[in-house]
Parts: C-alpha cells; sequence; structure tokens
C-alpha cells in the first residue's frame, strides 16, 4: 500500500463524518480510494471491530451521498492489522451532494466547488458541455473558418452539413456556444485575447492590443503575428539573410493552442499574453480539467478535453496535433536549450512561461557558466560537490544555485542533506 496521501488516495485513522466530503469528491471528479486505520504519515494503525465499521461507512454514505454513488468496501489486512478500503467511482449523475454541498480534491485537500464548478458539474450531469449550449446570436457567418477549411481539407463551400459534421450546428436546429465561438463574429463575454508588450519593465509598455468577438482562429492568427513581429528577426550572414527566434515559434503556438482549447469559456477573463525581454507568459482562464493530476498534465500524453468540440475542429486543422501532447511538444522545442518553459498551475489558471533561449540573452556569469556546464555533465551533483568541482565556498555556491534556478535552469530534488542539483 502507498505511505502518502494524493489527489485520489486519502487516509483516516478513524471513521468521522469528515471523510464524506471526500466521497462527494471523488464521486464528482475522479475515482478515490479512502482508507480507514492509517495516519497522516501512512503508518498503518488498525481499525478496531472491522466489520461493524465497514457496515457503518456504508450506511454513512447512503444516507448522506445525494444521489448515492457507486462504491465498494474491503477489509483488508495489513502489518498484522485490519483495515477498511473505501473505494468511489466518479459518477455520471453529478453533482454528488453532502449536507447541500458538493466537493473536489485539491491536492491532498478536500474543498466546497464555487458557483461556477457547481454549474460545469450540473451541465456534465445532464451530459451537456458548456459549448454544446445554445449560442446567444443564431446570425452566424463562417469565412475565417471556410477559407482553413478550403486549405487544410479541400472542402469547397461551407454548409450546415459540413458545420453539423464539426458539432457546430445541433441536431436540435441551433448554433453552440462553440459554434459562435469560431463564427466570424461572436458574442460571448471575455472570449478574446489580451496582449501587452512590455520594455525594459513593466512600466513601459510598448504594445498593446485586445483581440475579442471574433473567431477564436482569428485571434489565433492575429497572436501569431504579434509574436513574429517581436520574438522573430532576420539576420545577414554572408550573402543569405537567416530567419532568427528569440523563443521558439513551434512552442509558442502550442501553448497559445492548448490556452484556447483547454480554457474556461464561462469565466469573465480573457487569456492574457504577457510578453516580456525575456520571456512570454500565457495565462489560461481556469485550473485543470476535472478528473487530470497536475503529474499527469505535465508528463503524461493524456487530454481529459473541456472543449471537445472546439479541440475537434483545431485538430482538423492541424493546429494541434494528437490530442494530449501539447505540453511534451512544447518541452521538445527546448531540448537543447539552456532555459527551459515553466508550467505553473492552480485553481483558477494554468500559466505557461516560454523564457527566450539565446544564451546572451540570459546573461549568465562566468560562475553560473560554470556551474550549469558541470550539472550539464554529471547530470546531478549535491552542493558540497560543486564546492568541490569549482573551489567555491559554500555561500558563493549557494548564491550561483539559487541564481540558477530563478532562471529556471536548473532544480533542487529531494530534501534535507539528500537535496540534489539537475539541469532542468
Amino acid at each position: 500500500m502507498e505511505n502518502k496521501e494524493k489527489f485520489n488516495l486519502e487516509f483516516k485513522l478513524e471513521v468521522s463524518k469528515t471523510f464524506l466530503k471526500t466521497v462527494s469528491a471523488y464521486a464528482n471528479y475522479n475515482d478515490g480510494v479512502i482508507v480507514f486505520g492509517v495516519d497522516d504519515d501512512g503508518e498503518i494503525i488498525g481499525i478496531e471491530n472491522a466489520t461493524e465499521e465497514s457496515l457503518r461507512i456504508e450506511n454513512m454514505v447512503n444516507d448522506s451521498i445525494v444521489p448515492v454513488p457507486i462504491f465498494e468496501i474491503k477489509i483488508k489486512k495489513a502489518d498484522n492489522n485490519k483495515i477498511i478500503v473505501l473505494e468511489v467511482k466518479k459518477g455520471k449523475d453529478t453533482p454528488f451532494y453532502y449536507q447541500g454541498k458538493a466537493y473536489k480534491r485539491a491536492n491532498t485537500s478536500t474543498v466546497e466547488v464555487d458557483r461556477f464548478e457547481l454549474r460545469r458539474l450540473s451541465m456534465e450531469g445532464l451530459n451537456v458541455d458548456y459549448e454544446e449550449r445554445k449560442a446567444s446570436s443564431q446570425n452566424l457567418s463562417f469565412a475565417a473558418l471556410e477559407e482553413l477549411l478550403k486549405e487544410k481539407v479541400g472542402i469547397e463551400k461551407i454548409n450546415l452539413d459540413i458545420l453539423r459534421t464539426l458539432n457546430l450546428f445541433s441536431k436540435e436546429g441551433y448554433y453552440n456556444i462553440a459554434g459562435e465561438l469560431l463564427a466570424d463574429k461572436n458574442e460571448v463575454d471575455f472570449s478574446g485575447i489580451d496582449i501587452i508588450k512590455f520594455g525594459k519593465n513593466i512600466n513601459k509598455i510598448l504594445y498593446r492590443e485586445t483581440i475579442a468577438n471574433e473567431s477564436l482562429l482569428v485571434q489565433f492568427d492575429r497572436a501569431i503575428k504579434i509574436f513574429e513581429q517581436y520574438y522573430q528577426y532576420e539576420e545577414i550572414d554572408g550573402y543569405d539573410r537567416i530567419k532568427r527566434e528569440l523563443i521558439p515559434k513551434e512552442a509558442f503556438r502550442e501553448a497559445l493552442a492548448n490556452a484556447i482549447v483547454h480554457r474556461v469559456w464561462d469565466i469573465n477573463s480573457y487569456i492574457q499574453i504577457s510578453m516580456y525581454e525575456e520571456r512570454i507568459e500565457i495565462n489560461s482562464p481556469g485550473g485543470l480539467p476535472a478528473g487530470i493530476s497536475k503529474e499527469e498534465y505535465l508528463n503524461g500524453n493524456i487530454s481529459v478535453l473541456r472543449n471537445p468540440i472546439i479541440a475537434g475542429v483545431f485538430y482538423r486543422l492541424n493546429i494541434i496535433e494528437k490530442f494530449g501532447t501539447g505540453i511534451a511538444r512544447i518541452n521538445e522545442e527546448y531540448i537543447h536549450s539552456i532555459s527551459k518553459p515553466n508550467f505553473d498551475i492552480s485553481e483558477n489558471r494554468i500559466r505557461i512561461i516560454l523564457p527566450v533561449t539565446e544564451f546572451d540573452k540570459l546573461d549568465l556569469s562566468k560562475e553560473e557558466v560554470l556551474v550549469y556546464g558541470l550539472l550539464k555533465e554529471e547530470v546531478e551533483l549535491t552542493r558540497k560537490e560543486i564546492d568541490s568541482k569549482t573551489g567555491f565556498d559554500k555561500s558563493k555556491t549557494l548564491r550561483v544555485i539559487n541564481n540558477l534556478i530563478e532562471k529556471n535552469i536548473i532544480e533542487k530534488t529531494g530534501s534535507g542533506v539528500a537535496v540534489t542539483y539537475k539541469v532542468k
């Protein structure tokens, strides 16, 4: 048995009503397990009268969670003690309430969902995504979509049959919100992209543009053009003009497409793109889709699609490739770069940070270059090993290491005496 709690595993030393919030969270979002008879540190203490207590757990779930979720209770033996394992399945009839409130997991904690999330759970329970709802405007045109379909798919002219195939026009005979977002003009609030380019500091604004109430395809294309204006340039090499990039264009494309496809559309916030001299930050409203952990988002080629209709159109137009590979493709663009992208994930936002890739733009000192070179060769070193190889004293090594961590070039792993450092 695992000895550490995580988003889909919780330990309870004894049976009390507090576990019912977690049952609500698992039923609403993802399968999960609650183990009784184990303390917060993962130490097995055991449960007395396990048979009676398991029956009490069953009655508490049946009496307290509305509607009743799918669950299973098992009594197991561990370290000569009996423990109770409660397995809860994600349900279809969301939201699942405990005492009139719905819950979700936030890492290893269980918290009440806000009213926006409760609305999404209600729509999910009705098997309706937000993008499937009827659009506020039914007088829509699709010139931008038609042009791309001609180029990428080879259609001659867009019509209702094609729009039905793309799931933008429902079988009930109306355009949905996905259709409106991809139409030439839309009335969806906060459906745009806010772009700002800073100079040497945030007090100096070189350019600002808010792209709104236009097709997501037009917004995507316009943001790419602004990126090219500031982060691409030509360099003369002999008789040749060579195009250079301060930040990989493909990484920016992937990050932008990821923000559009996976953002939450019923939050009053634009996608925000902040452009600095040394980096770009792309902020997407809404945290991770339900049922996916931060680790899975960053490391696994999986995707829980929050907006499957919009994602499907972007896929057909070759704007995105296989679902779920966006983060891996961003990282691949930086595989030979000293600086690496960073991913900041919170409950209400996903921020992707793309640093410049040119070495001189990083402004590394000689000491930082030396430590970076050592870590690149050795893969992983302790601080004392870096002291020994560089001849630095402890304070100087720590100063250089912290500078490299702040520049997102190296990372710290482990804790206490087991701390090591490696290139990101």
